[in-house]
């Protein structure tokens, strides 16, 4: 596993807790925000499983 997968799950964890928080509180911009770290999350885990896997073609 990539440490950018690792980063990248933590930082979609933190953002769906704020989105879930700014939408049980009515904070319509924390919750953009919290969607918008989710999406980072994302595509840093996908960075992160490319990397992953191109380090592990290389090796074969």
């Amino acid at each position: 596993m990539h440490k950018d997968e690792i980063k990248g799950a933590a930082k979609d964890a933190k953002g769906s807790v704020k989105e879930g928080l700014g939408k049980a509180t009515g904070n319509d911009r924390m919750a953009a925000e919290g969607a918008s770290e989710r999406v980072a999350g994302k595509v840093q885990k996908g960075v992160g499983s490319l990397k992953d896997a191109a380090r592990n073609a290389l090796k074969r």
